[in-house]
């Protein structure tokens, strides 16, 4: 099976979430990770609640902020986008999803980028 790595400087928003969605609408197609080049104490409590409300998945249960270096070598590596800085894994993205950072921002930005990172995920074709 393919590994999916979804990478963010910081792996506390939009890569957790996007690890989340692809185990839960893909995990029997590709194994999913995520990451960043620097680690938050904790995933982003907005991105928690949101997606344990719209999908039921808990991610403080199962995923926690963590470097390039803490995960298997992907087989793809997406980039989340970099409004906050590119982070550098020594080699080049697959692809850049080129999502705006929702921290700090209303529930209704916040379920727009969820959305999309869903709607990405259904359509990923490796």
């Amino acid at each position: 099976m393919k590994k999916i790595a979804f990478i963010c400087v910081h792996n506390s928003c939009r890569s957790q979430i996007a690890e989340a969605l692809g185990k839960h609408f893909r995990g029997d197609e590709f194994e999913f990770y995520s990451a960043g080049t620097e680690t938050k104490p904790q995933i982003n409590k907005d991105a928690v609640r949101l997606v344990k409300r719209l999908y039921g998945i808990d991610m403080e249960k199962t995923q926690f902020s963590k470097t390039f270096d803490k995960i298997p070598a992907p087989d793809i590596a997406i980039s989340m986008g970099c409004d906050v800085g590119c982070p550098f894994i020594g080699r080049d993205f697959d692809d850049n999803w080129g999502l705006p950072d929702p921290t700090g921002k209303n529930d209704d930005e916040f379920i727009a980028v969820i959305g999309e990172i869903e709607r990405r995920i259904k359509k990923l074709r490796f």
